[in-house]
Protein backbone atom coordinates (compact mmCIF):
# COMPACT_ATOMS: atom_id res chain seq x y z
CA UNK A 1 0.00 0.00 0.00
CA UNK A 2 2.62 2.38 0.94
CA UNK A 3 4.66 2.08 -2.20
CA UNK A 4 1.18 2.21 -4.57
CA UNK A 5 0.63 5.21 -2.93
CA UNK A 6 4.22 6.45 -3.88
CA UNK A 7 4.26 5.26 -7.00
CA UNK A 8 0.87 7.70 -7.54
CA UNK A 9 2.38 10.65 -6.69
CA UNK A 10 5.23 10.71 -8.72
CA UNK A 11 2.61 9.98 -11.47
CA UNK A 12 1.06 13.05 -10.65
CA UNK A 13 3.56 15.06 -10.21
CA UNK A 14 5.34 14.02 -13.62
CA UNK A 15 2.08 14.64 -15.39
CA UNK A 16 1.69 18.37 -13.55
CA UNK A 17 5.08 18.97 -15.10
CA UNK A 18 4.19 17.64 -18.80
CA UNK A 19 1.15 20.06 -18.58
CA UNK A 20 2.35 23.35 -17.46
CA UNK A 21 5.23 22.76 -20.19
CA UNK A 22 2.69 22.16 -22.49
CA UNK A 23 0.74 24.99 -21.51
CA UNK A 24 3.64 27.06 -21.67
CA UNK A 25 3.86 26.33 -25.29
CA UNK A 26 0.23 27.64 -25.55
CA UNK A 27 -0.10 31.44 -27.20
CA UNK A 28 -2.87 32.34 -24.95
CA UNK A 29 -0.83 31.53 -21.44
CA UNK A 30 2.04 33.12 -22.93
CA UNK A 31 1.87 36.56 -21.67
CA UNK A 32 5.18 37.94 -22.87
CA UNK A 33 4.64 36.93 -26.56
CA UNK A 34 3.22 39.85 -28.81
CA UNK A 35 0.35 39.24 -30.55
CA UNK A 36 0.64 38.90 -35.17
CA UNK A 37 -2.36 39.56 -36.00
CA UNK A 38 -2.58 40.60 -40.11
CA UNK A 39 -4.91 43.42 -41.11
CA UNK A 40 -5.20 42.22 -44.69
CA UNK A 41 -6.61 38.58 -43.19
CA UNK A 42 -9.62 40.03 -41.11
CA UNK A 43 -12.97 40.05 -42.17
CA UNK A 44 -14.50 42.96 -43.33
CA UNK A 45 -18.42 43.76 -42.49
CA UNK A 46 -19.94 41.42 -45.14
CA UNK A 47 -23.55 42.71 -44.85
CA UNK A 48 -22.53 46.05 -46.14
CA UNK A 49 -20.13 45.04 -48.62
CA UNK A 50 -23.11 42.35 -50.23
CA UNK A 51 -25.42 45.39 -50.13
CA UNK A 52 -23.00 47.49 -52.23
CA UNK A 53 -22.24 45.08 -54.44
CA UNK A 54 -26.27 44.34 -55.40
CA UNK A 55 -26.33 47.94 -55.44
CA UNK A 56 -23.67 48.12 -58.13
CA UNK A 57 -25.41 45.32 -59.72
CA UNK A 58 -28.44 47.38 -60.19
CA UNK A 59 -27.21 50.21 -61.34
CA UNK A 60 -25.69 48.74 -64.06
CA UNK A 61 -28.42 47.15 -65.14
CA UNK A 62 -31.05 50.44 -64.63
CA UNK A 63 -28.67 52.48 -66.59
CA UNK A 64 -28.64 49.99 -69.33
CA UNK A 65 -32.17 50.29 -69.81
CA UNK A 66 -32.58 53.64 -69.07
CA UNK A 67 -29.90 55.45 -71.69
CA UNK A 68 -30.01 52.51 -74.60
CA UNK A 69 -33.33 54.88 -76.20
CA UNK A 70 -30.98 57.71 -76.11
CA UNK A 71 -27.97 56.11 -77.27
CA UNK A 72 -29.81 54.77 -80.33
CA UNK A 73 -31.30 58.33 -81.18
CA UNK A 74 -27.67 60.02 -81.00
CA UNK A 75 -26.57 57.49 -83.28
CA UNK A 76 -24.21 55.76 -80.61
CA UNK A 77 -23.95 52.04 -79.42
CA UNK A 78 -26.58 51.57 -77.28
CA UNK A 79 -24.08 50.09 -74.07
CA UNK A 80 -21.96 53.40 -74.61
CA UNK A 81 -23.21 54.77 -70.78
CA UNK A 82 -22.78 51.50 -70.00
CA UNK A 83 -19.13 50.43 -70.91
CA UNK A 84 -18.33 53.97 -69.28
CA UNK A 85 -19.56 53.10 -66.33
CA UNK A 86 -18.16 49.85 -66.10
CA UNK A 87 -14.51 51.79 -66.14
CA UNK A 88 -16.00 53.58 -63.24
CA UNK A 89 -16.88 50.84 -61.23
CA UNK A 90 -13.44 49.23 -62.17
CA UNK A 91 -12.03 52.12 -61.02
CA UNK A 92 -14.07 52.32 -57.47
CA UNK A 93 -13.13 48.63 -56.96
CA UNK A 94 -9.74 49.20 -57.13
CA UNK A 95 -9.70 51.69 -54.53
CA UNK A 96 -11.84 50.00 -52.69
CA UNK A 97 -9.58 47.13 -52.33
CA UNK A 98 -6.44 49.41 -52.10
CA UNK A 99 -8.30 51.54 -48.90
CA UNK A 100 -9.72 48.21 -47.56
CA UNK A 101 -6.40 47.45 -46.45
CA UNK A 102 -4.93 51.06 -45.95
CA UNK A 103 -5.36 51.83 -41.69
CA UNK A 104 -7.43 54.67 -41.91
CA UNK A 105 -5.64 56.41 -39.07
CA UNK A 106 -2.81 57.30 -42.00
CA UNK A 107 -5.66 58.64 -43.87
CA UNK A 108 -4.61 62.13 -41.28
CA UNK A 109 -1.44 62.55 -43.14
CA UNK A 110 -2.74 62.49 -46.78
CA UNK A 111 -6.18 65.07 -45.88
CA UNK A 112 -4.68 68.16 -46.66
CA UNK A 113 -3.41 67.23 -49.69
CA UNK A 114 -5.83 65.42 -50.70
CA UNK A 115 -8.24 68.25 -49.54
CA UNK A 116 -5.63 71.00 -51.19
CA UNK A 117 -5.88 68.35 -55.04
CA UNK A 118 -9.53 68.32 -54.78
CA UNK A 119 -9.49 72.81 -54.69
CA UNK A 120 -6.90 72.87 -57.57
CA UNK A 121 -9.44 69.89 -59.74
CA UNK A 122 -12.71 72.81 -58.96
CA UNK A 123 -10.08 75.73 -60.24
CA UNK A 124 -9.49 73.96 -63.46
CA UNK A 125 -13.45 73.48 -63.55
CA UNK A 126 -14.15 76.95 -63.46
CA UNK A 127 -11.44 77.66 -66.07
CA UNK A 128 -11.62 74.87 -68.57
CA UNK A 129 -14.80 73.24 -67.66
CA UNK A 130 -17.52 71.83 -69.46
CA UNK A 131 -20.68 73.51 -69.52
CA UNK A 132 -24.22 70.79 -69.58
CA UNK A 133 -27.50 72.11 -68.91
CA UNK A 134 -26.25 75.64 -68.06
CA UNK A 135 -23.86 74.10 -65.28
CA UNK A 136 -20.04 74.05 -65.35
CA UNK A 137 -19.23 70.50 -63.02
CA UNK A 138 -16.95 68.78 -65.06
CA UNK A 139 -13.67 68.22 -66.82
CA UNK A 140 -12.64 65.92 -69.92
CA UNK A 141 -9.88 64.03 -69.69
CA UNK A 142 -9.61 62.13 -73.32
CA UNK A 143 -12.66 60.19 -73.70
CA UNK A 144 -13.86 60.42 -70.10
CA UNK A 145 -15.21 63.26 -67.98
CA UNK A 146 -14.40 63.69 -64.13
CA UNK A 147 -16.82 65.75 -61.74
CA UNK A 148 -14.31 66.99 -59.13
CA UNK A 149 -17.17 67.77 -56.90
CA UNK A 150 -17.55 64.18 -56.26
CA UNK A 151 -14.31 63.97 -54.12
CA UNK A 152 -15.17 66.86 -52.20
CA UNK A 153 -17.07 64.20 -50.04
CA UNK A 154 -14.39 62.23 -48.78
CA UNK A 155 -12.38 65.33 -48.56
CA UNK A 156 -14.35 67.45 -46.33
CA UNK A 157 -15.09 64.20 -43.61
CA UNK A 158 -11.69 63.30 -43.74
CA UNK A 159 -10.92 67.40 -42.99
CA UNK A 160 -13.68 67.89 -40.30
CA UNK A 161 -12.99 64.20 -38.47
CA UNK A 162 -9.33 65.43 -38.24
CA UNK A 163 -10.22 67.98 -36.01
CA UNK A 164 -12.76 67.11 -34.11
CA UNK A 165 -12.10 63.92 -32.72
CA UNK A 166 -10.50 65.43 -30.01
CA UNK A 167 -12.43 68.33 -28.95
CA UNK A 168 -15.38 70.65 -30.94
CA UNK A 169 -13.95 74.09 -29.43
CA UNK A 170 -13.36 76.31 -32.62
CA UNK A 171 -9.52 77.54 -32.48
CA UNK A 172 -7.82 79.51 -34.87
CA UNK A 173 -5.77 76.26 -36.06
CA UNK A 174 -8.81 74.37 -36.66
CA UNK A 175 -10.09 77.31 -38.80
CA UNK A 176 -7.12 77.32 -41.18
CA UNK A 177 -6.38 73.47 -41.93
CA UNK A 178 -9.61 72.73 -42.28
CA UNK A 179 -12.40 75.13 -42.09
CA UNK A 180 -10.56 77.30 -44.89
CA UNK A 181 -10.31 74.68 -47.40
CA UNK A 182 -13.54 73.61 -46.80
CA UNK A 183 -15.14 77.04 -47.30
CA UNK A 184 -12.99 77.68 -50.55
CA UNK A 185 -14.36 74.33 -51.88
CA UNK A 186 -17.90 75.26 -50.87
CA UNK A 187 -17.57 78.58 -52.90
CA UNK A 188 -16.16 77.25 -56.12
CA UNK A 189 -18.76 74.72 -55.69
CA UNK A 190 -21.72 76.93 -55.42
CA UNK A 191 -20.56 78.79 -58.35
CA UNK A 192 -20.36 75.80 -60.72
CA UNK A 193 -23.70 75.92 -59.66
CA UNK A 194 -24.21 72.58 -57.74
CA UNK A 195 -26.67 73.86 -54.77
CA UNK A 196 -27.56 69.80 -53.90
CA UNK A 197 -24.12 69.13 -53.67
CA UNK A 198 -23.22 72.22 -51.08
CA UNK A 199 -26.48 71.18 -49.53
CA UNK A 200 -25.06 67.68 -48.50
CA UNK A 201 -21.71 69.03 -47.86
CA UNK A 202 -23.40 71.52 -45.52
CA UNK A 203 -25.57 68.60 -43.96
CA UNK A 204 -22.62 66.51 -43.99
CA UNK A 205 -20.58 68.52 -42.19
CA UNK A 206 -23.06 69.69 -39.41
CA UNK A 207 -23.90 65.99 -39.09
CA UNK A 208 -20.08 65.37 -37.80
CA UNK A 209 -20.37 68.42 -35.90
CA UNK A 210 -23.35 67.49 -33.82
CA UNK A 211 -21.80 63.53 -33.40
CA UNK A 212 -18.39 64.90 -32.34
CA UNK A 213 -20.60 66.68 -29.66
CA UNK A 214 -20.78 69.93 -30.80
CA UNK A 215 -23.11 72.99 -29.18
CA UNK A 216 -26.44 72.62 -31.21
CA UNK A 217 -27.62 76.49 -30.10
CA UNK A 218 -24.37 77.26 -32.29
CA UNK A 219 -25.86 75.12 -35.47
CA UNK A 220 -29.02 77.43 -34.82
CA UNK A 221 -28.18 80.56 -34.70
CA UNK A 222 -25.86 79.67 -37.83
CA UNK A 223 -28.95 78.64 -39.88
CA UNK A 224 -31.29 81.53 -38.57
CA UNK A 225 -28.45 83.68 -40.22
CA UNK A 226 -27.56 81.92 -43.11
CA UNK A 227 -30.83 80.48 -44.84
CA UNK A 228 -32.55 83.96 -44.94
CA UNK A 229 -29.70 85.63 -46.62
CA UNK A 230 -29.83 82.56 -49.08
CA UNK A 231 -33.53 82.38 -49.93
CA UNK A 232 -33.23 86.40 -50.59
CA UNK A 233 -29.85 86.81 -52.64
CA UNK A 234 -28.33 83.26 -52.67
CA UNK A 235 -30.38 81.45 -54.87
CA UNK A 236 -30.36 81.58 -58.79
CA UNK A 237 -33.46 82.24 -60.60
CA UNK A 238 -34.50 78.74 -61.59
CA UNK A 239 -33.92 77.19 -58.40
CA UNK A 240 -36.39 79.98 -56.81
CA UNK A 241 -38.38 78.39 -59.42
CA UNK A 242 -37.86 74.67 -58.35
CA UNK A 243 -39.02 75.47 -54.77
CA UNK A 244 -42.79 76.99 -56.37
CA UNK A 245 -42.68 74.11 -58.88
CA UNK A 246 -42.30 71.41 -56.31
CA UNK A 247 -45.40 73.25 -54.31
CA UNK A 248 -47.59 73.63 -57.57
CA UNK A 249 -46.03 71.44 -60.76
CA UNK A 250 -49.69 71.09 -61.77
CA UNK A 251 -48.95 75.23 -62.44
CA UNK A 252 -46.22 74.50 -65.40
CA UNK A 253 -47.14 71.16 -66.54
CA UNK A 254 -45.27 71.32 -69.85
CA UNK A 255 -42.25 73.87 -68.55
CA UNK A 256 -40.38 73.70 -64.87
CA UNK A 257 -43.34 70.88 -63.81
CA UNK A 258 -42.82 68.93 -66.23
CA UNK A 259 -39.98 66.37 -64.50
CA UNK A 260 -41.96 66.14 -61.26
CA UNK A 261 -45.11 65.11 -63.17
CA UNK A 262 -43.19 62.63 -65.50
CA UNK A 263 -41.57 60.80 -62.76
CA UNK A 264 -44.97 60.57 -60.88
CA UNK A 265 -46.46 59.00 -64.07
CA UNK A 266 -43.52 56.13 -63.93
CA UNK A 267 -44.54 55.83 -60.19
CA UNK A 268 -47.67 55.53 -61.00
CA UNK A 269 -47.68 53.45 -64.63
CA UNK A 270 -45.05 50.57 -62.82
CA UNK A 271 -48.08 49.71 -60.03
CA UNK A 272 -46.60 46.60 -57.56
CA UNK A 273 -44.83 44.41 -59.44
CA UNK A 274 -43.40 47.13 -62.42
CA UNK A 275 -43.97 46.68 -66.13
CA UNK A 276 -40.71 44.75 -66.68
CA UNK A 277 -37.00 45.16 -67.43
CA UNK A 278 -36.32 47.30 -70.31
CA UNK A 279 -40.67 48.17 -70.32
CA UNK A 280 -40.55 51.49 -69.42
CA UNK A 281 -42.20 54.06 -71.53
CA UNK A 282 -41.14 57.00 -70.06
CA UNK A 283 -37.67 56.87 -71.08
CA UNK A 284 -38.35 56.78 -74.66
CA UNK A 285 -39.52 60.39 -74.69
CA UNK A 286 -41.14 61.96 -71.60
CA UNK A 287 -38.61 61.26 -68.36
CA UNK A 288 -35.72 63.47 -68.75
CA UNK A 289 -32.37 62.59 -67.36
CA UNK A 290 -33.83 58.94 -66.93
CA UNK A 291 -29.99 57.50 -66.34
CA UNK A 292 -29.35 60.25 -64.06
CA UNK A 293 -31.74 62.06 -61.54
CA UNK A 294 -34.68 60.67 -62.38
CA UNK A 295 -33.30 56.96 -62.57
CA UNK A 296 -35.15 55.94 -59.38
CA UNK A 297 -38.50 56.84 -61.07
CA UNK A 298 -37.48 54.13 -64.08
CA UNK A 299 -37.04 51.73 -62.01
CA UNK A 300 -40.11 52.28 -60.03
CA UNK A 301 -41.73 52.04 -63.55
CA UNK A 302 -39.86 48.48 -64.62
CA UNK A 303 -39.90 47.43 -61.04
CA UNK A 304 -42.90 48.65 -59.46
CA UNK A 305 -42.80 48.99 -55.49
CA UNK A 306 -41.06 46.32 -54.71
CA UNK A 307 -37.87 47.16 -56.95
CA UNK A 308 -37.99 50.50 -54.72
CA UNK A 309 -38.78 49.23 -51.55
CA UNK A 310 -35.63 47.04 -52.32
CA UNK A 311 -33.58 49.89 -52.97
CA UNK A 312 -34.58 51.77 -50.01
CA UNK A 313 -33.75 48.45 -47.66
CA UNK A 314 -30.26 48.31 -49.48
CA UNK A 315 -29.65 51.72 -48.45
CA UNK A 316 -30.82 51.43 -45.26
CA UNK A 317 -28.25 48.47 -44.83
CA UNK A 318 -25.74 50.73 -45.45
CA UNK A 319 -27.29 53.16 -43.05
CA UNK A 320 -27.02 50.50 -40.41
CA UNK A 321 -24.23 49.13 -41.21
CA UNK A 322 -21.75 52.11 -41.36
CA UNK A 323 -23.55 53.23 -38.04
CA UNK A 324 -22.61 50.35 -36.08
CA UNK A 325 -19.11 50.20 -37.43
CA UNK A 326 -18.93 53.63 -35.93
CA UNK A 327 -20.21 52.61 -32.83
CA UNK A 328 -17.72 49.64 -32.36
CA UNK A 329 -14.85 51.70 -33.26
CA UNK A 330 -12.37 52.54 -30.19
CA UNK A 331 -11.67 55.96 -31.21
CA UNK A 332 -12.81 59.63 -32.03
CA UNK A 333 -11.46 59.67 -35.65
CA UNK A 334 -12.68 56.27 -36.50
CA UNK A 335 -16.20 57.06 -35.28
CA UNK A 336 -16.49 60.09 -36.68
CA UNK A 337 -14.69 59.34 -39.84
CA UNK A 338 -16.91 56.29 -40.63
CA UNK A 339 -19.94 58.45 -39.43
CA UNK A 340 -19.35 61.20 -41.94
CA UNK A 341 -18.97 58.87 -44.55
CA UNK A 342 -22.04 56.95 -43.89
CA UNK A 343 -24.06 59.73 -43.83
CA UNK A 344 -23.02 61.19 -46.87
CA UNK A 345 -23.99 57.66 -49.00
CA UNK A 346 -27.09 57.67 -46.88
CA UNK A 347 -28.84 60.90 -47.25
CA UNK A 348 -27.15 61.61 -51.38
CA UNK A 349 -29.06 57.75 -51.84
CA UNK A 350 -32.10 58.84 -49.51
CA UNK A 351 -32.00 62.67 -50.91
CA UNK A 352 -32.03 61.21 -54.58
CA UNK A 353 -35.35 59.15 -54.54
CA UNK A 354 -37.09 62.16 -52.19
CA UNK A 355 -36.29 64.23 -55.45
CA UNK A 356 -37.89 61.86 -57.96
CA UNK A 357 -40.99 60.85 -55.21
CA UNK A 358 -41.50 64.71 -55.51
CA UNK A 359 -41.10 64.51 -51.77
CA UNK A 360 -38.47 67.47 -51.84
CA UNK A 361 -38.03 70.58 -54.48
CA UNK A 362 -36.17 69.12 -57.57
CA UNK A 363 -31.74 69.00 -57.48
CA UNK A 364 -29.59 67.40 -59.33
CA UNK A 365 -28.06 65.25 -57.24
CA UNK A 366 -27.56 61.64 -58.07
CA UNK A 367 -28.34 57.96 -56.71
CA UNK A 368 -25.03 56.58 -55.01
CA UNK A 369 -23.91 53.05 -57.25
CA UNK A 370 -27.31 53.53 -59.68
CA UNK A 371 -27.20 56.77 -61.64
CA UNK A 372 -24.69 57.38 -64.58
CA UNK A 373 -21.64 59.02 -63.34
CA UNK A 374 -17.73 57.66 -63.00
CA UNK A 375 -16.82 59.81 -60.69
CA UNK A 376 -19.76 59.66 -58.46
CA UNK A 377 -19.43 55.39 -58.64
CA UNK A 378 -16.14 55.47 -58.43
CA UNK A 379 -15.53 57.97 -55.37
CA UNK A 380 -18.73 56.53 -53.29
CA UNK A 381 -16.47 53.07 -54.03
CA UNK A 382 -13.51 54.38 -52.32
CA UNK A 383 -15.51 55.94 -49.28
CA UNK A 384 -17.03 52.29 -48.78
CA UNK A 385 -13.36 51.03 -48.89
CA UNK A 386 -12.49 52.90 -45.68
CA UNK A 387 -15.52 52.31 -43.83
CA UNK A 388 -14.52 48.35 -44.68
CA UNK A 389 -11.20 48.85 -43.18
CA UNK A 390 -12.44 50.66 -39.94
CA UNK A 391 -14.57 47.41 -39.64
CA UNK A 392 -11.32 45.35 -39.92
CA UNK A 393 -9.71 47.19 -37.00
CA UNK A 394 -13.02 46.83 -35.22
CA UNK A 395 -12.10 42.44 -35.32
CA UNK A 396 -8.22 43.23 -35.00
CA UNK A 397 -8.98 44.94 -31.31
CA UNK A 398 -11.91 42.60 -29.99
CA UNK A 399 -9.56 39.86 -31.29
CA UNK A 400 -6.51 41.40 -28.83
CA UNK A 401 -8.91 42.13 -26.69
CA UNK A 402 -9.53 38.65 -26.01
CA UNK A 403 -5.67 37.57 -26.50
CA UNK A 404 -6.12 35.29 -29.57
CA UNK A 405 -3.43 34.72 -31.84
CA UNK A 406 -4.61 34.77 -35.42
CA UNK A 407 -2.53 32.19 -37.66
CA UNK A 408 -1.91 33.23 -41.00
Amino acid sequence: SFYLRHVQVLICLKATNIGEKYLKNMSYQNKDQTLQINPQNMQADRPLLIAVIFLVIIGLMAIFSASAPKCIEMGLNPARFLLQQILGVIAGIIGLKFLSNFHYKRLMTYTLPFAVGVIILLFLVKVAGVTVNGAQRWINIGPMSLQPSEFAKPAVVMLLAGVFYRNTKLTQQKFITAFIPILIMLALIYIQPNLSMLILLVTTSVAIYLCAGGDLKLIFFGAISVLPLLFLKGLKGYQSSRIMTWLHPEADPLGAGYNVIQSLVAFASGSLYGVGYGGSKQKLAWLPEAHTDFIYAVIGEEHGFLGCMLLICLFWTILQRGFIIATKCQDMYGKLLALGLTFSIGFQGFLNMWVASSFVPATGVPMPFISYGGSSVMVSLWMVGILLNISKDNVKKIRKNRNVKNIY
